[in-house]
């Protein structure tokens, strides 16, 4: 099994993924460079457009563009109320790779066994189907089926996954977009939905961050509703000025 200088893994966070692509930004334009790619639900998302070739500023300009609605589709709500096939379709155009091997970085995608509730972790084999499971929240999106098992979000069990990286990376890179922070006000029920949803994630991360030898966390994430894209340009300017600012000694 091959080993690796730098490794990164990208947690899930719904449109907080934008600070992901000013994250992987400004790691860049300081001289970083993963050399292989874990991800979560939206930290797949960014981690796959980053893989396939893509400058992460490059993927934020195409990805500002949509909202939430423009990657579901209306689905009769036996497993969930849309799915993302929509999303599937729309990675299909701005990822040329169709299989993992085709990534210009090695990646592994984290989804939910949701037959066995177990994390799984994709590497091999098509790419965008794994992405779609990766990033479906239980009860608003329907599960994926792979090979006749049923997937559902990563986060659900491992929204940092770092597993992947350990003991194949001398430096594992872990971030957090989706830290716990307590909030005001429930305004709805897909608040109400998402809430219940990041309450689950973060428990999984407390361990994993112990595996990280550098940790990124950008601050005051929880004012951004995971759903909503109005506000993609200040969630990347959060992420990029974040990690321009901090110290990675060991890195550099």
């Amino acid at each position: 099994m091959k080993n690796y200088d730098i490794g990164i893994a990208l947690s899930g966070g719904g449109s907080r993924g934008f600070a992901h692509l000013g994250i992987l930004q400004a790691l860049e334009d300081r001289g970083i460079i993963p050399d292989i790619i874990s991800g979560t639900s939206a930290g797949s998302i960014a981690g796959a457009l980053y893989a396939g070739g893509n400058k992460p500023y490059d993927a934020f300009k195409i990805l500002k563009k949509t909202k939430f609605t423009d990657f579901t589709k209306f689905h009769l709500p036996t497993d969930g109320l849309f799915s993302f096939d929509n999303l599937r379709s729309k990675l299909e155009k701005l990822i040329s790779a169709k299989n993992f091997e085709d990534l210009n970085i090695p990646m592994y995608v984290c989804a939910t066994n949701f037959n066995d509730g177990t994390a799984e972790y994709f590497n091999r084999g098509p790419l965008h189907i794994a992405i779609q499971a990766s990033c479906a929240i239980p009860v608003l999106i329907a599960p994926v089926k792979i090979n006749d098992i049923l997937y559902v979000d990563g986060g659900l069990v491992d929204n940092l996954p770092v597993r992947p990286l350990v003991r194949r990376c001398k430096k594992i890179i872990g971030v957090n977009i989706s830290p716990y922070e307590k909030i005001d006000k429930i305004d709805s029920l897909f608040q109400v939905a998402t809430r219940t949803f990041q309450i689950s994630l973060d428990n999984n991360v407390r361990y994993n961050k112990s595996k990280c030898h550098f940790y990124i966390e950008p601050k005051n994430m929880v004012k951004y509703n995971m759903l909503e894209t109005k506000h993609s340009d200040e969630i990347f300017e959060i992420g990029y000025n974040h990690a321009k600012k901090m110290t990675l000694k060991g890195l550099l």
